[in-house]
């Protein structure tokens, strides 16, 4: 793949190009060694801050509206914003606060040592004809490998495994839809990857707007699961190192949905 460039918003809604140089002007956060883990913050649907190794990446910021509606935005300080598409619930990256550097198309990407993998896939059934593409990205800190597959709706391939490798963690949509894993192919997709740990993302909670929003429940999913690692957090930050890591078998974490809620 090609090295891409890197693109901020100037406005709502608009891109701009920057070039395709590093991101020098991120620094660490504080004194961090590489393997130190990570704090990973549940945001709403599939928007997560991974804090750790020096910085603070977001992933997935949303507008409020449909199966989002009752979640509080995502109005973050992060010094890198990751977007899987540019629909509404994954590509709201407009008024951020401290003007974040943002990457939104595949490719390969060296950010002051930081590679960040961009992995395309169909957004839908039908080659991507109706939501276009879905970006998977994958990258490692804090010592963490992470895959977060964004709103990926076609099945893990041979050619995609190997791209997206074995996560120590990865994030997957759950809630089925025409433009997301059903939890059959969530399932399907988690036992291909087989990370050590996963959180199911974008299913339907309390702050859907019933009326617009056709995700299923996160029920339908721990269905299918059961008699798996599964545990519940009480809110909605959850701290992981990689001694937590298991030595075989997969975790599946599932966040408080009601502390992301709009007060």
């Amino acid at each position: 793949m090609k090295r891409r460039q890197l693109i901020h918003y100037t406005g709502a809604g608009l891109l701009a190009t920057l070039g395709s140089q590093s991101l020098s002007a991120l620094h660490p956060l504080q004194a961090q060694s590489a393997g130190s883990g990570l704090s990973i913050e549940w945001l709403g649907h599939s928007a997560f801050l991974f804090t750790g190794g020096g910085l603070k990446i977001l992933v997935n910021p949303f507008r409020a509206v449909g199966c989002t509606a009752g979640y509080r935005l995502p109005k973050v300080q992060a010094d890198l914003v990751l977007i899987s598409s540019q629909l509404w619930d994954e590509g709201a990256a407009e008024g951020l606060p401290g003007n974040p550097k943002i990457l939104f198309e595949p490719g390969v990407y060296e950010i002051n040592g930081l590679k960040i993998q961009g992995i395309a896939s169909p957004h839908d059934r039908v080659g991507g004809r109706r939501f276009g593409l879905n970006i998977a990205w994958r990258w490692t800190q804090g010592g963490i490998r992470i895959v977060h597959m964004g709103g990926a709706a076609a099945p893990v391939g041979e050619e995609q495994k190997i791209l997206l490798g074995t996560p120590d963690l990865a994030l997957m949509p759950v809630g089925g839809s025409a433009k997301s894993y059903t939890p059959e192919e969530a399932k399907a997709a988690m036992l291909a990857l087989n990370p050590r740990v996963m959180i199911p993302t974008q299913y339907a909670t309390v702050a859907a707007d019933k009326t617009t929003c056709d995700l299923a429940p996160i029920t339908s999913f721990l269905e299918l699961v059961k008699g798996m690692n599964v545990g519940f957090l009480k809110g909605n930050q959850w701290a992981l190192r990689p001694a937590d890591l298991p030595k075989e078998g997969t975790l599946i974490r599932v966040f408080n949905e009601r502390s992301v809620l709009k007060a």
